[in-house]
């Protein structure tokens, strides 16, 4: 597997995670842009804003492109 598809297989295991979440027990906005450290989704936005971040660049560099 490439490290653009882990990186995908990642991003998609993280939505999941989410949906779960948000479907359990609802979401309040404060739990999404400022959680508390021990939630379940402390650290949701930052992971995934740098794993989309390198698919980006990846896909940049497989098409010779600049961003």
């Amino acid at each position: 597997m490439t490290e653009k598809n882990k990186l995908i297989q990642r991003m998609l295991e993280l939505q999941h995670l989410f949906i779960a979440y948000e479907q359990k027990n609802g979401l309040e906005p404060k739990d999404y842009f400022v959680p508390p450290s021990d939630h379940l989704l402390a650290d949701y936005r930052k992971e995934y804003d740098e794993l989309a971040t390198r698919v980006i660049d990846l896909a940049h560099e497989e098409q010779n492109s600049k961003r």
